[in-house]
């Protein structure tokens, strides 16, 4: 389990394949000392397991199934946002992040404002029931609030319901990657978690309402 707040950046040296999976080595601006074998990283909001280190960088692997449902940001020479899991005594400063990408978003529009930028984003369509306005969503593996929407209880009329705007102050620019976004840049996305419980309860107790249905 991760907050979203990036730790540091890193940067992947090298991308190869090996047994029908992709093998990174990632260098971080400072390797952990006290990594272990098996733990979970968030790299650019996806959640990886270590599986080796030397003194600059450590490993993980990336299955097909993980590349086909992530952002394109494996390539050697790339820049990505690194959090380690969460301990019980960690500073709980972002949400609920469980690593677990639920899609790719494209940014449509990044604009300078007095004091931050304000970026325009769309989100993939499925995952349009889950933004809501002063929300939260991890982009990239960073802990972001959702602040205009599109759509059905938007506060947008001119967004679509599956776009939404995000305004990021210096620092966040300054210590993650999201300085290098773009129109057109692809990120990883993952909606709230309590959402997402919260949707599934809704349909169990709909569909075990239903008359004729086998408890």
């Amino acid at each position: 389990m991760f907050t979203g707040i990036i730790e540091q950046l890193g940067r992947v040296t090298q991308a190869a394949e090996h047994n029908g999976h992709l093998t990174l080595r990632i260098a971080p601006e400072h390797l952990w000392p006290d990594l272990d074998l098996g733990e979970s990283i968030a790299v650019s909001g996806t959640c990886l397991t270590v599986t080796g280190w030397d003194e600059t960088t450590f490993t993980v692997d990336l299955s097909h199934e993980t590349l086909a449902k992530t952002a394109p940001h494996w390539q050697t020479g790339s820049t990505v946002n690194l959090e380690r899991a969460m301990s019980v005594t960690s500073r709980f400063g972002g949400h609920v992040v469980s690593g677990h990408v639920d899609g790719v978003a494209e940014v449509l529009e990044v604009r300078e404002e007095p004091g931050a930028f304000t970026m325009r984003v769309r989100a993939p369509a499925q995952l349009a029931k889950f933004l809501v306005p002063k929300g939260s969503i991890t982009v990239d593996g960073v802990s972001l609030t959702v602040v205009e929407v599109g759509g059905p209880g938007g506060s947008r009329t001119d967004l679509a319901p599956d776009e939404f705007t995000l305004w990021l102050v210096p620092h966040t620019l300054e210590v993650t990657t999201l300085r290098d976004w773009r129109p057109g840049t692809q990120v990883n996305v993952e909606a709230d978690q309590m959402a997402k419980y919260l949707e599934r309860l809704i349909l169990m107790r709909d569909w075990q309402a239903t008359p004729g249905v086998v408890q």
